[in-house]
């Protein structure tokens, strides 16, 4: 079979769709990636995928650039002649739905999260609206990665054929390995990882860790990840030194394993594949109570849970955390992991994407 993926970050698909890309090749299949060029395209090319760049904003509304987008899709679709397209991300979605509803291709959504544009209301969440009821209304199958946001699409008649709740991405639970609890002698690390921007709650996570540090000095904070050259300016302007910034790193895994805690103050989520991460590697999780973080840990057993958009509620949960001895720190991380383990394995999403996509094979 020829399978196209549609995305739009070459991080994503390496990082939490690779396992998949793998099996689909490892079956026989020919796998063409459309996505704007990364870094890390090489190494989605040495996989063996057959890479089209598309470029185009991952943010923002611009009808002259989407229509642009959708005639593109449209000529990659044309030259390509794919048995299945696989889309991710709302662009891709619904542009990529779009064309392939026209096209009379097969084509299977993943719903990765709702976005800001949705979540934040007012006249611009109804048009994303009404595009994605355009975009996913002839997909085989629509996947969900939380109960929320498959709730809001049936509820809004946006999706009314096939969909399925599957665990976010899913982790891989071999690159994540469990690692053991560091003890507390130099004091606590907890730790930010995702890219610097407001709607990743960095606002209130200064805040929170400002509140924090002013009764317990040996308490450190790190963010790791990305600062989005929009926001660039607020952190300048913002930041009060009680976070220790450290821009993008590779070797994330080390930062987890020496941290106590992964915090995530986030305002909207698909399903966190951070605190997903932080979990297999036996790290307890701080995190807004929203869906796609919520599902992620069990309250008190293995993360604390806090008030969206509430820096005093984020540093009450971190004091909550700060209270319990090490030895309780570290059975939430065991906790954490054996949840990970039973039900967010990365092999269980491999396996509902063959399945659909044998389905659209046999003509289901």
């Amino acid at each position: 079979m020829k399978v196209l993926v549609l995305a739009n970050l070459d991080i994503g698909l390496y990082r939490f769709r690779k396992e998949l890309l793998e099996r689909l090749l490892a079956d026989g299949n020919t796998v063409y990636i459309s996505l704007p060029k990364g870094d890390l395209i090489p190494e989605l090319e040495k996989l063996g995928c057959v890479y089209i760049r598309t470029e185009f904003n991952r943010r923002g509304m611009n009808p002259f650039a989407d229509i642009k987008l959708m005639k593109k899709y449209a000529s990659i679709v044309k030259s390509v002649k794919p048995d299945v397209v696989l889309t991710y991300t709302i662009k891709p979605n619904i542009y990529g739905g779009m064309v392939c509803a026209s096209k009379r291709v097969p084509y299977i959504c993943n719903v990765t999260g709702i976005g800001a544009s949705i979540s934040n209301g007012g006249i611009l969440s109804g048009v994303c609206l009404e595009l994605y009821k355009r975009g996913l209304r002839g997909a085989a199958c629509v996947f969900f990665q939380n109960e929320s946001n498959r709730e809001l699409f049936i509820n809004s008649g946006i999706v009314k054929g096939r969909r399925r709740l599957i665990p976010g991405s899913g982790v891989n639970l071999s690159d994540n390995r469990f690692e053991e609890y560091p003890d507390d002698r130099d004091g606590i690390t907890i730790l930010f990882v995702g890219r610097v921007m407001r709607d990743k709650g960095i606002c209130e996570l200064t805040e929170a860790a400002e509140m924090v540090k002013a009764k317990h000095p040996n308490v450190k904070f790190k963010a790791i990840g990305f600062v989005e050259k929009e926001y660039e300016a607020e952190i300048r302007d913002t930041h009060n030194g009680a976070v220790e910034f450290l821009g993008h790193r590779d070797n994330v895994h080390d930062y987890m394993k020496s941290c106590h805690a992964v915090i995530l103050p986030s305002y909207h989520e698909g399903i966190s594949n951070v605190l997903l991460e932080a979990a297999a590697t036996g790290r307890p999780i701080l995190a807004s109570d929203i869906p796609g973080c919520r599902e992620t840990f069990d309250e008190v057993v293995s993360g604390i849970g806090f008030e969206r958009k509430n820096a005093k509620s984020a540093a009450d949960c971190i004091e909550r955390f700060l209270e319990l001895s090490n030895e309780q720190r570290a059975e939430m991380g065991l906790a954490g992991r054996r949840k990970m383990e039973q039900c967010y394995d990365r092999q269980i999403v491999i396996e509902a994407y063959i399945q659909e996509i044998n389905r659209c094979a046999r003509g289901i």
